[in-house]
């Protein structure tokens, strides 16, 4: 029952990678309770744990050891068709590179999680698409290709895609790493908004200023989180971005 308490929930949990007669422990027994809403940032040097960390939490890795739980389920016990129906239906996914397709435009990417749902057709689809590329801002740009979209664009569309099947937490990996400062912090306000309306966001992040702008920094060092604490003075992405020097506005391309 503890973990139906807790959006996210885990204990003990390991990860060791073998490498010929040598152990490589990654994950060194983890515990931690992430509550619905909660605004997580994911922080720590190379090697410290916290990408292996969040591979286990998208369930794209299996622990060693110890439990998970997602939404009340026991995600160490499903298989693998299983997980990946998890995966499609509770996990939003943000990366650092986008990860979208560079022939199909921008609501075509956003509509792939989608084509597995055979509850929808396609007029569905399409409208489901649509509504979270306007929710990011983007809606006069559904039928752009990525390369006629910014850095800042790309990363929307990427956002959208991981909002059109109403998933219980986003994880976003690096999601301002290839963005500059202000593309970032449109980026922050997006999240806060989307965090606003109740959706849980886990984010890894190497940079401090953008970990301000989550409710929650996670620090990990050696396999083990060393810290967990509240934000105490946290930014706002609304507040931030007027503060921002004024930039050439030709970063967007049509």
């Amino acid at each position: 029952m503890e973990a139906s308490r807790s959006l996210i929930s885990v204990k003990d949990l390991s990860r060791t990678y073998k490498m010929g007669e040598i152990e490589f422990y990654a994950l060194r027994g983890v515990s931690l309770e992430i509550q619905k809403g909660d605004f997580a940032a994911v922080m720590g040097p190379s090697g410290s744990g916290k990408s292996t960390f969040m591979n286990l939490l998208g369930c794209l890795d299996h622990p060693t050891g110890g439990s998970y739980f997602l939404d009340g389920v026991d995600v160490l016990k499903l298989s693998k068709n299983q997980l990946a129906e998890l995966r499609n239906q509770k996990i939003g996914f943000i990366f650092q590179s986008f990860n979208i397709l560079a022939r199909t435009s921008a609501i075509e990417n956003v509509e792939l999680p989608m084509l597995y749902n055979n509850k929808l057709n396609t007029k569905e689809r399409k409208e489901k698409a649509m509504a979270a590329l306007k929710s990011v801002g983007l809606a006069d740009r559904a039928d752009h290709l990525p390369s006629q979209l910014s850095g800042g664009q790309q990363q929307r569309v990427a956002i959208a895609r991981s909002l059109v099947n109403d998933p219980v937490v986003i994880m976003a990996d690096e999601p301002t790493g290839n963005l500059d400062t202000r593309s970032s912090y449109e980026i922050m306000d997006i999240f806060q908004q989307l965090n606003e309306k109740g959706i849980t966001i886990i984010m890894v992040t190497h940079e401090t200023d953008i970990a301000q702008f989550a409710r929650t920094n996670i620090l990990f060092r050696d396999g083990q989180i060393v810290s967990n604490v509240p934000v105490t003075e946290r930014k706002f992405a609304k507040e931030e971005l007027p503060k921002l020097p004024e930039i050439n506005p030709r970063e967007v391309l049509t």
